[in-house]
């Protein structure tokens, strides 16, 4: 495979200031890192959400992420995404925009905009999964062109994902995105399991089975939602392991997780 790193840049995703922004703080001003690299042919793309509970985001599920991409000739941001006291829908807007602004970029970039993956570990794989399940085509009117393109992505990887806000949720990222009590409505929203449909993307999914932190059965239930639908999608359950372990280098078995990923995103024309 002929690819090399090309460079990594930070990106504004709004350059004149975010919507919904509370200040100018770094916190305040949601950012891509493209770690791009030379192909030579157009390949396809991944966003990379790190976990954190709605509140920070895992440094170990960012950077080494984006990494393992680029070593499969990949290229990948690492979405810095606005999190708690920011609550719902900002998130999703962050991971709306980079999606179009990765699809406005695609010809500069030698990426095809037909492959356009979207990684996310724990409650950065409900955001994943919530850019999954929650998208348009775009505003042809808008005045950034940007906003012009579609934020579907073509494909989801949900690492450990939050999914559901039911029993099995996690409570904690749920306050934080939705605030201690939410309508109905929004909680029903907001659960992804019950937001899929025909046209979700194709997905891999990888939990542990005695995971602490947020119960298999988030991952379980999505993939269940995807069957009944007829989405294709992976799901590999391992069966011990902590929550929140990124590339797992030190789990000989669930470190192959990786290797099952990478060959997923090529059979599905990454």
């Amino acid at each position: 495979m002929n690819h090399k790193e090309l460079y990594r840049e930070e990106i504004d995703l709004w350059p004149d200031g975010a919507p919904g922004a509370l200040g100018d703080a770094k916190e305040d001003c949601p950012t891509i890192t493209l770690f791009l690299v030379e192909n030579e042919k157009p390949r396809g793309f991944v966003i990379v959400c790190p976990g954190g509970g709605y509140v920070v985001k895992a440094p170990h599920e960012g950077e080494p992420i984006a990494l393992w991409l680029n070593t499969l000739g990949i290229s990948a941001v690492v979405l810095e995404y606005r999190v708690s006291p920011y609550r719902h829908p900002v998130p999703l807007m962050d991971a709306q925009r980079a999606i179009r602004l990765v699809r406005f970029h695609a010809k500069e970039w030698n990426i095809d905009p037909n492959h356009i993956g979207i990684l996310g570990f724990s409650a950065g794989g409900h955001l994943a999964a919530t850019a999954g399940t929650h998208y348009d085509t775009g505003n042809p009117e808008a005045k950034d062109q940007v906003d012009r393109i579609g934020c579907r992505p073509d494909a989801l990887i949900l690492c450990y994902p939050v999914i559901t806000v039911n029993e099995f949720g996690h409570q904690g990222s749920m306050i934080n995105l939705l605030g201690e009590h939410p309508s109905e409505e929004l909680l029903n929203n907001l659960s992804n399991e019950k937001q899929v449909d025909e046209n979700t993307p194709v997905a891999f999914l990888w939990h542990t089975a005695d995971d602490e932190g947020v119960p298999v059965e988030n991952s379980l239930l999505f993939a269940a939602a995807l069957r009944h639908h007829h989405v294709p999608f992976a799901l590999h359950v391992y069966s011990k392991g902590p929550h929140g372990l990124g590339l797992a280098e030190e789990y000989p078995e669930i470190c192959t997780w990786t290797l099952t990923c990478g060959e997923w995103l090529k059979k599905n024309g990454f």
